[in-house]
């Protein structure tokens, strides 16, 4: 699986999690538009950030992951984030609405 294509699974992912997972729906729900989208930018940015210090402290490649640890690795990490984003809002763009179990009397 190419770095482009877990970027998007991840990104998608993140979005369909927070529209359907219960608990984790209903907090989100209660949010604005805008801070659902920086909560979901934030989230993406932290795993982005993650991968990137265990690239650096050299655990990287133990996981699986072929990062260096430089200016091009960055801009090569930074490209990715671009792309889980881009998929990210683009699932939450498109996923149906749940609707609340408070609204629905459970």
């Amino acid at each position: 699986m190419s770095a482009e294509t877990l970027s998007l699974i991840a990104g998608a992912a993140l979005s369909l999690a927070f529209s359907y997972i219960p608990g984790l729906h209903e907090r989100f729900a209660a949010l604005d538009p805008t801070h659902k989208r920086l909560v979901l930018l934030a989230m993406l940015a932290l795993a982005a950030g993650g991968v990137y210090g265990l690239s650096c402290l050299g655990w990287g490649l133990a996981w699986g992951v072929v990062l260096t640890c430089d200016r091009s690795g960055l801009a090569g990490l930074l490209e990715q984030l671009l792309l889980a984003v881009i998929a990210n809002q683009g699932v939450y763009a498109i996923t149906p609405p749940r609707p609340s179990l408070q609204r629905r009397g459970i």
